[in-house]
Protein backbone atom coordinates (compact mmCIF):
# COMPACT_ATOMS: atom_id res chain seq x y z
CA UNK A 1 0.00 0.00 0.00
CA UNK A 2 1.18 3.53 -0.73
CA UNK A 3 2.11 5.93 2.00
CA UNK A 4 -0.28 8.79 2.84
CA UNK A 5 1.20 12.01 4.15
CA UNK A 6 -1.37 13.67 6.41
CA UNK A 7 0.38 16.73 7.75
CA UNK A 8 -1.53 19.25 5.60
CA UNK A 9 -4.94 17.89 6.57
CA UNK A 10 -3.98 17.43 10.22
CA UNK A 11 -2.83 21.05 10.46
CA UNK A 12 -5.95 22.24 8.68
CA UNK A 13 -8.16 20.35 11.14
CA UNK A 14 -6.27 21.71 14.15
CA UNK A 15 -6.33 25.27 12.81
CA UNK A 16 -10.09 25.03 12.19
CA UNK A 17 -10.65 23.80 15.76
CA UNK A 18 -8.53 26.58 17.24
CA UNK A 19 -10.35 29.20 15.14
CA UNK A 20 -13.69 27.94 16.46
CA UNK A 21 -12.47 28.16 20.07
CA UNK A 22 -11.37 31.79 19.82
CA UNK A 23 -12.63 33.59 22.89
CA UNK A 24 -12.68 30.52 25.11
CA UNK A 25 -10.91 30.90 28.46
CA UNK A 26 -7.58 29.47 29.57
CA UNK A 27 -5.80 26.92 27.40
CA UNK A 28 -9.07 26.00 25.68
CA UNK A 29 -8.34 28.60 23.00
CA UNK A 30 -4.65 27.89 22.44
CA UNK A 31 -3.96 24.23 23.17
CA UNK A 32 -5.44 21.88 20.57
CA UNK A 33 -6.02 19.13 23.11
CA UNK A 34 -8.06 21.34 25.47
CA UNK A 35 -9.71 23.17 22.59
CA UNK A 36 -10.98 19.91 21.10
CA UNK A 37 -12.64 18.88 24.37
CA UNK A 38 -14.03 22.38 25.00
CA UNK A 39 -15.50 22.37 21.49
CA UNK A 40 -17.19 19.02 22.07
CA UNK A 41 -18.81 20.43 25.22
CA UNK A 42 -19.76 23.68 23.51
CA UNK A 43 -21.41 21.85 20.63
CA UNK A 44 -23.31 19.65 23.06
CA UNK A 45 -24.61 22.70 24.95
CA UNK A 46 -25.50 24.48 21.71
CA UNK A 47 -27.50 21.49 20.48
CA UNK A 48 -29.33 21.14 23.80
CA UNK A 49 -30.04 24.83 24.17
CA UNK A 50 -31.43 25.25 20.66
CA UNK A 51 -34.21 23.00 21.88
CA UNK A 52 -34.45 24.64 25.31
CA UNK A 53 -34.81 28.08 23.68
CA UNK A 54 -38.14 27.01 22.21
CA UNK A 55 -39.28 25.88 25.66
CA UNK A 56 -38.12 29.12 27.30
CA UNK A 57 -39.85 31.36 24.79
CA UNK A 58 -43.10 29.42 25.10
CA UNK A 59 -42.97 29.91 28.90
CA UNK A 60 -42.34 33.64 28.42
CA UNK A 61 -45.26 33.99 25.99
CA UNK A 62 -47.62 32.12 28.33
CA UNK A 63 -46.56 34.33 31.25
CA UNK A 64 -47.21 37.50 29.24
CA UNK A 65 -50.58 36.29 27.97
CA UNK A 66 -51.62 35.25 31.49
CA UNK A 67 -50.65 38.66 32.95
CA UNK A 68 -52.56 40.55 30.25
CA UNK A 69 -55.59 38.25 30.47
CA UNK A 70 -55.76 38.63 34.26
CA UNK A 71 -56.00 42.39 33.84
CA UNK A 72 -59.15 41.68 31.82
CA UNK A 73 -60.58 39.35 34.47
CA UNK A 74 -59.67 36.03 32.83
CA UNK A 75 -56.92 33.59 33.61
CA UNK A 76 -54.72 32.00 30.95
CA UNK A 77 -56.69 28.75 30.71
CA UNK A 78 -60.06 30.47 30.40
CA UNK A 79 -58.67 32.87 27.81
CA UNK A 80 -57.13 30.18 25.59
CA UNK A 81 -60.19 27.96 25.89
CA UNK A 82 -62.44 30.87 24.94
CA UNK A 83 -60.29 31.66 21.91
CA UNK A 84 -60.46 28.05 20.79
CA UNK A 85 -64.26 28.05 21.12
CA UNK A 86 -64.41 31.36 19.23
CA UNK A 87 -62.38 29.87 16.41
CA UNK A 88 -59.43 32.24 16.81
CA UNK A 89 -56.25 30.54 15.62
CA UNK A 90 -53.49 32.89 16.74
CA UNK A 91 -50.38 31.35 18.23
CA UNK A 92 -48.94 32.29 21.61
CA UNK A 93 -46.09 34.30 20.10
CA UNK A 94 -48.50 36.65 18.32
CA UNK A 95 -50.84 36.89 21.32
CA UNK A 96 -47.94 37.73 23.67
CA UNK A 97 -46.66 40.39 21.27
CA UNK A 98 -50.16 41.83 21.01
CA UNK A 99 -50.51 41.87 24.80
CA UNK A 100 -47.37 44.00 25.07
CA UNK A 101 -47.65 46.26 22.01
CA UNK A 102 -51.40 46.57 21.38
CA UNK A 103 -53.41 46.18 24.60
CA UNK A 104 -56.61 47.44 22.95
CA UNK A 105 -56.62 44.64 20.36
CA UNK A 106 -55.80 42.14 23.10
CA UNK A 107 -58.76 43.47 25.11
CA UNK A 108 -61.05 42.77 22.12
CA UNK A 109 -59.75 39.19 21.96
CA UNK A 110 -60.48 38.84 25.67
CA UNK A 111 -64.06 39.95 25.04
CA UNK A 112 -64.44 37.40 22.21
CA UNK A 113 -63.03 34.67 24.45
CA UNK A 114 -65.38 35.62 27.28
CA UNK A 115 -68.43 35.63 24.96
CA UNK A 116 -67.49 32.26 23.44
CA UNK A 117 -67.03 30.71 26.88
CA UNK A 118 -70.40 32.05 28.10
CA UNK A 119 -72.28 30.73 25.05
Amino acid sequence: MTRVKRSVHARKKRRATLERTKGFRGRANSSYRQAKEALLKADTYAYRDRRNRKRDFRRLWITRINAAARQEGLNYGQFMHGLKLAGVELDRKVLADMAVRDPEAFRRFCERAREASAA
